[in-house]
């Protein structure tokens, strides 16, 4: 199989891509392609053998003792809150630095998320802050595991033990890393993973999974993705009795993206340490010219991510030369639009703020090649030459 990439040398003429997929589809297209044409044969698209499969395998990648498989990892987030009984009113402390979705997640479940700031040394959300923030109405907190490391579990289950809030994590971009042994996802009531294509572990479009150590959440879970049903054929669907039933939706993953991530699992722990190599790679190449985070003790990066000064300036002297990039997040969630009734202001926030306007992420993935790594670097190199 084709998909018009060309490689001289092993290395891809033109531009570097922030992101693609295309060499790693051209090596693993065979077996893919068998797991597709077993779903076709099977007949049965979304809900199916191979959603089951994949549920099975991430249980035992990542310990888990239930993985739920949904359609994205937004829908993850909003199935886990809605499983661990948040109801309107309820307030959910989040990082007011992440994704969108870790915010708007609580808002679609029915709660209210109050913001925090971050430690500046793993972009997550500081333990101590919780407290500062918390309300009598607090009944959650919600940390977000960034770029590649997670958030400092142990102290934010400390704090959540004393003010007696549930954890929940915003895992997404989380799978392999791992904290004491113990995957992302699995330090509080539950967590969930995003296999949007530019995850480590990424599909062809949206899918995503709920991880739980609790049956009654992952049974909830399973009923709540398939209009409170469960049961993967439609002669298999005995209704949930009046004393459990919920209001459920469509949220089930399509047996093509689970045909597509069984196939990319078995590579994954590879694709991990090639990503450890490209990202060393960029400290030594960027060495005395930016400081690049400190990864931290067991780092699995999904982004490699710089904090720089004249950060849009930088991204456009990339852009211009063919370098793709990603602003990792344009605006903290507290001053999103969305959030304005919050009445939050500029400075309230002051870490999660600064990190908005001076992170970039370069580009990281299982296709790049390491002289793409130093050409990047060298680019950097050329834009802060001879500037303070």
């Amino acid at each position: 199989m084709s998909l018009g990439t060309e490689f001289v040398g092993g290395v891809a003429e033109g531009p570097v891509p922030f992101f693609t997929q295309a060499r790693t589809f051209e090596r693993l297209w065979p077996e893919i392609s068998g797991r597709i044409c077993d779903v076709f044969d099977n007949g049965k698209f979304s809900h199916g053998e191979q959603v089951g499969e994949l549920e099975t395998a991430l249980a035992e990648y990542t310990g888990a003792r239930r993985v739920v498989g949904v359609n994205s990892g937004t829908d993850a987030l909003v199935l886990l809150l809605r499983a661990l009984g948040v109801r309107s009113g309820d307030e959910v402390v989040v990082p007011a630095y992440s994704f969108i979705a870790t915010a708007t997640a609580v808002v679609l479940a029915g709660g209210t998320p109050v913001f925090a700031d971050i430690d500046p040394a793993t972009y997550a959300l500081d333990p101590d802050e919780i407290a500062r923030v918390a309300t009598p109405r607090t009944r959650f907190v919600m940390p977000a595991h960034l770029f590649c490391r997670m958030a400092d579990v142990d102290g934010i289950n400390e704090v959540a033990r004393d003010l007696a809030l549930t954890v929940v994590e915003d895992s997404a971009e989380a799978i392999g890393m791992r904290h004491g042994g113990v995957h992302a996802g699995l330090h509080g009531a539950g967590g969930v993973l995003s296999f949007f294509p530019t995850k480590t572990l990424g599909a062809l479009g949206d899918a995503g999974a709920v991880l739980t150590d609790d049956d009654h959440v992952a049974d909830a879970v399973a009923a709540l993705r398939h209009h409170g049903r469960v049961g993967r054929t439609l002669n298999d669907f005995p209704a949930i009795s009046t004393e459990t039933a919920m209001a459920g939706t469509n949220s089930k993953m399509d047996d093509i993206q689970a045909a597509i991530l069984l196939a990319k699992l078995r590579h994954l722990d590879d694709d991990i340490a090639r990503r450890a190599a490209l990202a060393e790679r960029y400290r030594a190449g960027l060495d005395g010219v930016v400081p690049l985070p400190d990864p931290g003790d067991a780092p699995v990066f999904y982004v490699q991510l710089i904090e720089v000064e004249l950060r849009d300036a930088l991204a456009e002297h990339l852009a211009e030369r063919g370098i793709g990039t990603e602003v990792y997040y344009p605006a903290p969630l507290h001053l999103q639009p969305c959030f304005a009734a919050h009445g939050h202001r500029r400075g309230d926030f002051p870490r999660a703020e600064t990190a908005s306007a001076r992170a970039l992420a370069l580009p990281l993935h299982a296709d790049l090649e390491p002289e793409q790594v130093d050409g990047v670097c060298a680019t950097i190199r050329e834009f802060y030459a001879g500037r303070p």
